[in-house]
């Protein structure tokens, strides 16, 4: 965190945050196929987020077999395995608006039930129930004034800290991209490629610590490039 003298110092500097995800039932519960669709229509948009994206700070003890829970529940508990195939073929990160999001997993949802004579149920101790997020927000205290100085913290930032800044910013930021990137910008064209190489990472498929790792790695290949 210290400052090069040498180097002009961002009016911004970088904070570093911390979150975690509280998990908020809605009350909105779907035993088959059509009570889901109806229930996609009329949860909060942060339901659609949560089923797509909290699942990296949700501890996991197995490597599921698909990246979200909508994908999840149609194998589980439908035993739909052509829909769980198509719905994890859904990419969150293809959609800036979370509306549009929602739209493209109704539509696939509708699709399979013009497939289908019957509606697929689910067992009872089995239903879906949708889920939102209420995420909060701790301030770590770390500061950093230029890029090169975060570098050597980045491999110790908390799964937390890489979920904030890489993950929910995308929904936070006017850009739809990382901090990270939003803060570089800061700097002029200067830091334009560190940028791009950051802009190339899809987060969705890669735990955090998966992720953290990926911008740890670009980090330090692009300071060892540009010495």
């Amino acid at each position: 965190m210290n400052q090069h003298p040498s180097l002009a110092t961002n009016a911004h500097p970088f904070a570093v945050r911390d979150c975690a995800l509280i998990s908020l039932a809605t009350g909105v519960l779907a035993q088959n196929l059509r009570e889901f669709r109806d229930g996609l229509l009329k949860v909060p948009a942060g339901c659609i987020y949560h089923h797509f994206w909290g699942r990296l700070l949700r501890p996991q003890f197995d490597e599921p077999e698909y990246n979200n829970d909508f994908a999840s529940w149609a194998y589980w508990g439908l035993h739909d395995k052509p829909l769980a195939e198509r719905l994890s073929m859904v990419l969150p990160s293809d959609y800036a608006d979370l509306e549009d999001l929602r739209q493209e997993v109704v539509e696939v949802v509708e699709q399979r039930l013009d497939e289908m004579d019957t509606v697929p149920w689910a067992q009872v101790d089995q239903r879906f129930g949708f889920l939102q997020s209420q995420i909060v927000v701790f301030d770590t205290g770390m500061r950093f004034e230029q890029p090169l100085d975060l570098v050597p913290y980045v491999p110790g930032l908390s799964t937390g800290s890489i979920f904030y800044h890489f993950i929910d910013a995308r929904r936070r930021t006017e850009s739809h991209g990382d901090d990270f990137s939003s803060w570089l910008g800061t700097f002029g064209q200067e830091y334009a490629p560190l940028k791009k190489r950051l802009a190339g990472v899809d987060p969705y498929f890669s735990s955090l610590k998966e992720i953290r790792q990926i911008v740890t790695t670009i980090f330090q290949t692009f300071f060892e490039e540009k010495a």
